[in-house]
């Protein structure tokens, strides 16, 4: 029973970076495995660096973020302050933690990987426009 207890548990931060890691690598529509041939390691072990088990190291990350096509900071972004850390749910708001979930679903993927190929910025402007008087229809019915 004391080595259940003794497991350590994946620490908030890796968790966070492996999340982001995904959400990017499911952005761009690259598999697992593609990501792991590119840094000569295993799906496994890009399993492991998205669910913050095994912790990333910086030269990898590094390599990460430019097969990715990211700055380094993408995979901190809403990273909570220290004093978040611990605390339940990292003191992440609702609204930010559901953002995440949405584009970490199949859903969210779809159309953001449509949304982003929208080259005009006057068409992307509108489509946020519509979506946010849409939002606003529903949440007054």
């Amino acid at each position: 029973m004391a080595d259940k207890d003794n497991k350590k548990k994946p620490n908030p931060t890796d968790m966070h970076v492996g999340s982001r890691i995904r959400l990017r690598r499911n952005m761009l529509g690259m598999s697992q495995e593609k990501l792991g041939e590119n840094l000569g390691i295993t799906f496994q072990q890009i399993q492991k660096y998205e669910k913050g088990t095994n912790r990333v190291g910086a030269s990898r990350l590094q390599a990460i973020a430019n097969i990715l096509g990211v700055p380094v900071s993408f995979f901190f972004d809403g990273l909570p302050n220290e004093e978040g850390v611990g605390r339940v749910g990292f003191a992440e708001d609702s609204a930010a933690t559901s953002a995440l979930e949405f584009c970490t679903s199949a859903e969210g993927l779809q159309l953001t990987r449509a949304f982003v190929r929208i080259s005009d910025q006057r068409v992307r402007r509108r489509i946020i426009d519509l979506v946010k008087t849409l939002a606003d229809e529903v949440s007054v019915d």
